[in-house]
């Protein structure tokens, strides 16, 4: 199949980075949010990276227009006609992402591939939410999307070879590198990095050392770009909360239980970045 048309649904900043990427490769993209506001947000985020693209010398001014004119914002799902694959980025929330494919799956082409960009959830779970659990299949791109070059590939159950292949060079096509994972709870990215998360808060927390120092060992000790308290707080403390709820869930292994103080953070409404404060304090 040739994948011509693409729907994005949710102008978040995984969203917003997909639907960049995929129009920056020449493909025609409909960016779909809830509401005005955010599909604001995300074509404003869009434009800013562009522009910044631009006074790199990277792209032009005539190429940065022309991708822009290939995004189409859009409101109403059901109005959505024509695509050939749908990548989902909306909130990772199990009931949410099955009402959303049951709903794509009624009002989508038959030959349409649904996509999820879910960074933990099971791929056949949200699979069996349609009547074509063989086209459902999953790509977790990295933040921020457009300088990330990884995307994991991840088949549920069902998924055909046909479908993996197709999303497979589609991937390539984006200019990322696609790698195959099986449907485990967190994939591989998640399964290795939230635990690895999860321990350096348990350092702070029986007071082995600050925030600071631990980004530091990390930095200059194994040579991290950035501290994993500092990649914490970029990510989302309560979604770095969720994904370890999801690995305690789906193992059962205790090795996966959350710090007591990512709960507190997150109580507090600590965020990160996000909200101003997590394991560090930013400037709004």
């Amino acid at each position: 199949m040739n994948i011509q048309k693409i729907l994005v649904i949710g102008a978040g900043q995984m969203g917003a980075g997909i639907a960049q990427v995929c129009a920056m490769s020449g493909f025609d993209v409909v960016l779909n949010d809830i509401n005005q506001e955010s599909i604001d947000r995300g074509m404003k985020t869009i434009h800013k990276n562009l522009s910044r693209q631009v006074e790199k010398e990277r792209l032009t001014n005539e190429q940065k227009q022309s991708v822009l004119e290939r995004i189409t914002p859009n409101l109403a799902l059901n109005e959505v006609s024509g695509v050939d694959l749908v990548i989902e980025a909306a909130v990772e929330n199990m009931e949410v992402k099955s009402n959303l494919f049951a709903k794509l799956d009624s009002i989508t082409s038959e030959h349409t591939i649904l996509a999820t960009n879910t960074s933990s959830l099971p791929i056949t779970e949200i699979a069996a939410a349609t009547k074509r659990p063989e086209k459902v299949i999953g790509m977790h791109f990295m933040n921020p999307v457009p300088v990330m070059k990884l995307v994991e590939i991840i088949r549920g159950l069902a998924t055909s070879d046909e479908v993996y292949e197709i999303i497979e060079d589609l991937t390539k096509k984006l200019n990322k590198v696609p790698v195959e994972v099986n449907d485990f709870p967190g994939f591989v990215s998640n399964r290795i990095l939230m635990p690895m998360i999860n321990e350096a808060i348990y350092t702070v927390y029986e007071g082995v050392a600050t925030p600071e120092a631990v980004d530091e060992v990390m930095k200059l000790g194994m040579n991290h770009p950035m501290g994993p308290l500092t990649l914490a707080d970029f990510i989302g403390l309560d979604t770095c909360l969720y994904i370890m709820e999801i690995l305690h869930d789906g193992f059962g292994d205790d090795k996966y239980r959350a710090c007591p103080l990512l709960r507190k953070y997150v109580k507090a409404g600590w965020l990160g970045r996000k909200s101003g404060r997590g394991f560090f304090i930013y400037e709004s």
